[in-house]
């Protein structure tokens, strides 16, 4: 019998975590957590026992997503759920960003999803699930935010897309599209100046729901009222406007 198996990107910390934390308690029979820092997936492995199977890879390099297809070739599981997860953002002018930044920011939020769906798709059974981090910095777009907001537009976007293409399988993709999500990684100040999260949320109850939308068969999940809104007023208003709101709330933010 295939051994079930999930897949996170991202795992050791934050909504990959939280993911973990939930995954462990379905009918799974292993869960590759995938992070670079082996320290972390060591810990990771420490608290949630045997299932966990760390895997320290690089998800911007070709070769290391490569060395994943061989994984799944020689043990031939059935990916019960893909969750993409691993991410970088990085707030500030784009001019400021260097080539490098750019190419590991496009490779790790939107070439290796994309890779891993395609990797993966050939293991999944019906009932199989695709979970892509999205953001509701995907709604329109964000300067000084710009990369970020480009990247999970195309994440979004891919996902959605993806779901349609899936459907006559049973399997589902859905796009995770949080607003500010209290983790380690989300920076407290800029230039000394507290920064204010609206309707920030924990990484855990994003995880539920996502989790609960992709069993309904939904092709995105925004969680919260207040990020619920951000998406409606995204579709209704023009997006100089948009822009010009998102520029008010960060030029106190601003060098």
């Amino acid at each position: 019998m295939k051994r079930r198996i999930a897949i996170i990107t991202g795992a050791t910390g934050g909504i990959g975590k939280a993911f973990t934390r939930l995954l462990i308690q379905e009918d799974i029979d292993e869960i590759w957590a995938v992070a670079r820092n082996k320290d972390k997936l060591s810990a990771l492995k420490n608290e949630f026992g045997s299932r966990i199977f760390a895997i320290s890879k690089d998800l911007s390099s070709f070769d290391e997503l490569e060395s994943i297809r061989e994984m799944l070739e020689a043990n031939k599981p059935t990916v019960a759920y893909l969750i993409n997860n691993a991410g970088i953002a990085r707030m500030g002018n784009s001019s400021g960003f260097s080539a490098e930044e750019i190419d590991s920011s496009v490779s790790i939020n939107c070439a290796a999803p994309a890779a891993l769906c395609s990797l993966c798709i050939p293991y999944m059974e019906k009932g199989s699930r695709i979970l892509n981090i999205s953001s509701v910095a995907s709604f329109q777009p964000l300067p000084n935010l710009n990369l970020y907001a480009a990247s999970k537009a195309f994440l979004r976007s891919y996902s959605r897309s993806l779901h349609y293409e899936l459907k006559p399988c049973g399997i589902t993709s859905t796009a995770v599209c949080p607003g500010w999500v209290d983790t380690e990684l989300l920076k407290k100040e800029v230039n000394g100046i507290p920064i204010k999260f609206p309707g920030i949320v924990s990484a855990e109850k994003v995880a539920l729901k996502a989790l609960r939308d992709a069993k309904k068969g939904k092709d995105i999940s925004v969680c919260t009222l207040f990020a619920k809104w951000e998406h409606l007023l995204a579709k209704i208003l023009p997006q100089r406007l948009c822009m010009a709101m998102w520029g008010y709330i960060i030029r106190r933010y601003k060098s």
